[in-house]
């Protein structure tokens, strides 16, 4: 019943820019400490990303950097079970890490959307996000505060051990029971229905540094869907690091553009750079 969950909110589409880190730390089945932070990222802050969490530049200008906060960090995390809901909040304590030329956390990692996936048979394909989760288990929270999300998926976590009778070391190993055999919904292409991006669509731009095919096939080994265009579909689009940086003035790609304009109709879309997408899949 002990872990630690942390959550992140990031300034710009590169995962390293994180502008908030918050932490609650559960003991013996409550809620026993929280820590959050403004961070500032020294870097450019994406209507897209304000939009969301409703941090700009204004809020940061005295805020410690990510290496300042760092040694605060540490102190919940180091030899702890660590949860985050879905690997981008991981992976972008690693980007923001390996920016600042800092080790990585030494804990143990646990996915909270995998551990729903597994705990409740009526979320293996869908609805484990943590809106969505939140709801249906009376969860209430402020969206997209990383302490509030933190506090969110940690209350998920304890219900998913109430649930099964299996503590969170016991899920360290559960979530990487298999769901269910491959699916194919594309010719040629295998998606793994317990991949750890399941239940996303992506959709791939600019310049990459491997070929586009591989870049596909490594998507839908992790679970993606992929799509060759932005559509009402598109959950993720991934970016050329040499376009990505396009992303703070005015040469985008018409994906950009496109993910832009459903970003600001409210549809989910999430903007990552090829590095920033490869490292995740890496951690997974």
């Amino acid at each position: 019943m002990d872990f630690t969950v942390i959550d992140v909110e990031t300034a710009n589409p590169n995962l390293a820019s994180i502008c908030q880190v918050g932490i609650a730390v559960f003991r013996a089945g409550v809620l026993h400490e929280s820590w959050s932070s403004l961070v500032n990222p020294h870097d450019y802050f994406h209507p897209m990303n304000v939009s969301v969490h409703g941090i700009d530049e204004s809020m940061i200008t005295s805020a410690p950097s990510w290496a300042e906060v760092y040694p605060d960090v540490l102190k919940f995390v180091t030899g702890q079970i660590v949860a985050s809901h879905m690997p981008f909040d991981r992976t972008a304590t690693l980007r923001a890490c390996q920016r600042a030329g800092l080790n990585h956390f030494d804990c143990t990692w646990l996915d909270t959307a995998r551990v729903a996936r597994r705990a409740w048979s009526e979320f293996s394909r869908s609805g484990y996000g943590l809106k969505s989760l939140s709801s249906t288990f009376g969860i209430t929270f402020e969206h997209h505060d990383a302490l509030e999300d933190a506090r969110a998926a940690g209350e998920i976590l304890l219900r998913a051990i109430a649930d099964t009778g299996c503590s969170a070391a016991d899920w360290c190993t559960l979530v990487n029971l298999p769901l269910s055999p491959a699916l194919k919904p594309t010719e040629g292409l295998t998606v793994m229905q317990d991949g750890a991006l399941a239940g996303n669509t992506v959709v791939f731009t600019g310049a990459l540094s491997i070929p586009r095919r591989e870049a596909c096939e490594l998507a839908a080994a992790n679970g993606c869907e992929v799509g060759a265009g932005v559509t009402k579909h598109t959950t993720l689009l991934v970016v050329g690091d040499q376009d990505i940086s396009r992303l703070a003035g005015k040469n985008k790609s018409s994906k950009q553009l496109k993910a832009e304009e459903l970003i600001a109709k409210g549809q989910k879309i999430r903007i990552l750079g090829e590095s920033d997408f490869q490292a995740m899949l890496q951690t997974v």
